[in-house]
């Protein structure tokens, strides 16, 4: 994690701090210290507000939205309500007389608890100005508390007891405790048979020694757990998980117990995390992640394995001791209080965004720093200090766009020395779903549009400007759109206005902003991934399918799509057109297109990688994957379907036959002939010889049979050479493969059909030769006939033989010597099997 801010006012000094992030946006913190103030700080540590007090904060908390801060202060009977969204401070008058010691909002509801040092009880509801005054809750000082999700509330105090309200203020139990009560919490207890009555066990710490578990509805029999002296003190404690509680102790140590009742008693887990003394814990729920903080540093545990600490975070100029670790709703920021008042924000979960053009990546390294790099062609990587917290990040040639809501800044490439320059910032006309640039244009989808418009141009003509797409409401809403050198793609949605309108996939020519082509889909189009060039594109539609379009609309779905794959990422490696990856969350897929095959153009998965957790793959590169992390960096994933390029001498024969099969489904021919050389085997060879035979290389498979030493092939491929129609030489190349039928319909549909003819008598394959000879040469018939009357007569069929020799004779009129010559043969056959009749007679 890095330090995103240090927060050391001079009213704090030598004072303990009170702070609290904003619930759920976590947009804010609350800081209070011995000043008669509260200040509003920005998650980026910018001063927001300040709220003046008659005396010092006493206790603070936001409302379960974030949207109002309640706070109460010493020696005032008011409590200070500030409205995030307009920034303003109110007052209410309790209507209490003595001093106020505890304050919380509900979980679930507009409800305030306010508790005073003499015991008495105020719930405030917000929504209607209800305030309900309960006198006598307890006979001292309340000083801890918590509401349930279903708005009980559990409250401790001085005297050594703990009560559970509902939201009325009624008390529905209430028990003494051995000691002083801290750390109220409601909770689920791992049971064998889950509550139907919710959060139903209320945990306290009592005394600093012990932590009391208190079923509602079974009061009589609280569960208490002592833990071993060495640990020192219970100082914080938190619930997690399946019930589940983490415990920190005064001496360092790190405890996580269960609450299953055959587990109680038992420590799950213990590590001596500090060697001296441990301040406070916390947890992330967002994160799966724990943080203990004592001595000068603070350790960040993962939760589904607590011996695996990811990371360790050092203050070391921090000498008067650590205090309290509270954690933001969604896990981006930890802040850490210390005892001589200053607080420190950390940055533990940054937004994955990021964005790739070609070769250059644009990501989010900081809140508010963007750095652009090109590690392929060895560029120094640039960081942009950008104006605000980005939800987008667009990448282009020469610039930079960043924004959030409707609004982006766009930052342009120095030409003079690396860098970019802040260029402008655009407001649109709704808010900013994605974005794309190219070298001259910036295209934003918004509200079902795509606004297309000139990043620096200075054209005087308007037209030339700025466009919407669609023009016109009957072609649908816009669901995704990209952009490459010189085409803008976008996918639509049914049409609204007239439902029989399908969903479509637009190219427009970015030069004349023309729509060039559009291809109609059965469902809407939520996703689109052009090629480097633009001539192919995958996309993903409503049902979660992929699918490849390319030129002339011939559209492939592609194999095993899992319904999970959230991005598409073609090979930018020059000589690998036609490979790009599919992932999702966990996994990153491998397609190769096979565009001239001799079964025609396919789509085939060559294979799984797993994917690290939480990256986000930004750019594929010649089989290496390049992705974001939560951190803030980027790392190098090298795909298992392109091991090939990292094969070594001491590989097996059975890895080198695995990366033979890759390399020939990615069409890598040049790797491929490398590791038949290391095989050296005959079976590597005719391999890669039937792939270049099944991809049309002709040239490459007469080499390679040369290799193998198959002098009949490499005769047969030199006299087709030269062929120069495709169905002609694909035919051809599939008779060589022993694929028959295949052959037989690339020769009917070529200029020459009479091969399938030629082919079919060279096999003997009489039938299929007849039957073709009828469509392509009658005058055949008679010579196909008698070839196939002597071969049924040599197997024993006369019969049939015999036929074939009528059909011979008698087919063609215009056949006459050919006729006699079979007629003749027809005569013998009668006189022989004549004269066996007559001798078997005798």
């Amino acid at each position: 994690p890095q330090s995103v801010f240090v927060l050391a006012e001079k009213a704090w000094a030598g004072s303990n701090l009170l702070y609290k992030w904003q619930k759920s946006l976590g947009n804010y913190i609350a800081v209070a210290g011995q000043d008669n103030t509260v200040k509003i700080f920005d998650r980026h540590g910018h001063k927001w507000t300040e709220i003046n007090l008659p005396g010092r904060c006493v206790g603070m908390d936001w409302d379960k939205d974030g949207d109002i801060l309640a706070v109460i202060a010493a020696k005032s009977s008011s409590i200070f309500l500030w409205d995030a969204s307009v920034s303003k401070t109110s007052q209410i008058d309790s209507g209490m007389r003595d001093q106020m010691s505890f304050i919380l909002w509900s979980k679930t509801s507009p409800l305030l608890a306010v508790g005073t040092v003499k015991g008495n009880l105020l719930i405030y509801n917000q929504q209607t100005s209800r305030k309900i005054p309960v006198l006598g809750k307890h006979s001292k000082k309340i000083t801890c508390g918590c509401w349930s999700s279903q708005n009980l509330l559990a409250l401790g105090s001085d005297d050594n007891t703990l009560s559970i309200s509902n939201h009325e203020g009624d008390t529905i139990r209430q028990t003494t405790v051995r000691g002083e009560p801290a750390e109220i919490y409601f909770s689920v207890m791992k049971t064998d048979e889950r509550s139907a009555q919710g959060e139903s066990t209320v945990s306290v710490s009592v005394d600093k020694k012990i932590l009391m578990l208190f079923n509602i509805n079974d009061p009589g029999n609280p569960i208490e757990l002592a833990f071993e002296r060495r640990y020192g003190n219970i100082v914080s404690y938190r619930w997690y998980g399946d019930g589940y509680i983490l415990i920190g102790f005064s001496h360092g140590y790190f405890v996580v117990i269960s609450t299953h009742i055959r587990e109680i008693g038992y420590e799950l887990y213990q590590a001596h995390n500090h060697k001296d003394c441990l301040n406070s814990v916390a947890i992330s729920t967002a994160l799966n992640k724990a943080a203990s903080c004592g001595d000068n540093s603070i350790k960040i545990h993962e939760l589904s394995d607590r011996k695996d600490i990811s990371s360790i975070i050092q203050l070391d100029d921090e000498n008067k001791g650590l205090d309290q670790l509270s954690w933001t709703d969604d896990g981006q920021l930890l802040a850490l209080s210390t005892q001589r008042g200053t607080l420190h924000v950390f940055l533990t979960k940054l937004p994955i965004l990021g964005d790739s053009y070609g070769t250059r990546l644009a990501y989010l390294t900081s809140l508010l720093e963007v750095t652009v790099c090109n590690q392929v062609e060895e560029e120094s990587p640039v960081t942009i200090e950008v104006e605000v917290e980005p939800t987008f990040i667009a990448v282009g040639p020469y610039h930079v766009a960043v924004g959030m809501n409707n609004r982006a800044w766009f930052y342009a490439l120095v030409d003079q020395e690396p860098g970019f320059n802040k260029l402008k910032d655009i407001e649109y006309l709704g808010t900013i779903a994605s974005m794309c640039l190219n070298s001259d244009y910036a295209a934003a989808l918004f509200e079902g549009k795509v606004q297309l418009h000139v990043i620096e141009g200075k054209d005087q003509d308007e037209k030339k400007q700025m466009k919407l797409f669609p023009d016109n409401d009957r072609k649908g809403r816009i669901l995704c759109h990209a952009l490459t050198a010189d085409f803008l793609y976008y996918g639509t949605d049914v049409s609204a206005i007239r439902e029989k309108n399908p969903p479509f996939v637009v190219s427009v020519l970015v030069e004349d902003w023309e729509t060039v082509n559009s291809y109609s889909h059965s469902v809407g189009v939520r996703k689109v991934f052009p090629d480097v060039i633009g001539t192919r594109l995958v996309f993903i539609d409503n049902k979660n399918s992929g699918f490849l379009l390319s030129p002339a609309n011939s559209c492939f779905e592609l194999p095993n799509f899992s319904p999970t794959i959230t991005g598409v990422l073609w090979d930018n490696w020059h000589a690998d057109r036609g490979v790009f990856v599919a992932y999702d969350d966990d996994k990153v897929y491998t397609y190769a297109l096979h565009k001239t095959t001799i079964y025609g153009p396919q789509v085939v998965l060559v294979g799984s990688t797993a994917l690290p957790f939480s990256q986000k793959p930004l750019l594929f590169h010649n089989g290496e994957l390049t992705c974001q992390t939560a951190s803030g960096k980027i790392s190098e994933v090298e795909l298992s379907t392109h091991s090939f390029l990292k094969r070594t001498a001491t590989d097996s024969s059975a890895e080198l036959s695995r990366q033979l099969a890759q390399a020939l489904m990615l069409k890598r021919f040049h790797e491929a002939w490398a590791l038949c050389k290391s095989a050296g085997t005959n079976a590597a060879w005719a391999e890669l010889g039937k792939a270049c035979l099944v991809h049309m290389e002709v040239e490459l498979a007469i080499q390679v049979y040369r290799m193998s030493g198959n002098v009949g092939m490499v005769l047969s491929l030199q006299s087709i050479q030269g062929t120069e129609e495709m169905n002609l030489l694909a035919g051809h190349l599939a008779m060589f493969l022993e694929d028959y039928n295949r052959a037989q319909d690339l020769y009917l549909s070529s200029s020459s059909p009479v091969a399938a003819l030629e082919m079919r008598r060279d096999l003997l394959h009489w039938d299929s030769a007849l039957m073709l000879a009828k469509r392509l040469a009658e005058d055949q018939i008679p010579f196909i006939s008698k070839e196939y009357a002597v071969h049924l007569e040599f197997v024993g069929d006369y019969v049939t033989a015999l036929a074939h020799y009528e059909k011979g004779m008698t087919h063609n009129s215009k056949v006459r010597e050919i006729s006699s010559e079979i007629y003749t043969t027809y005569a013998v056959y009668i006189l022989v099997k004549v004269c066996l009749t007559l001798f078997v007679r005798l």
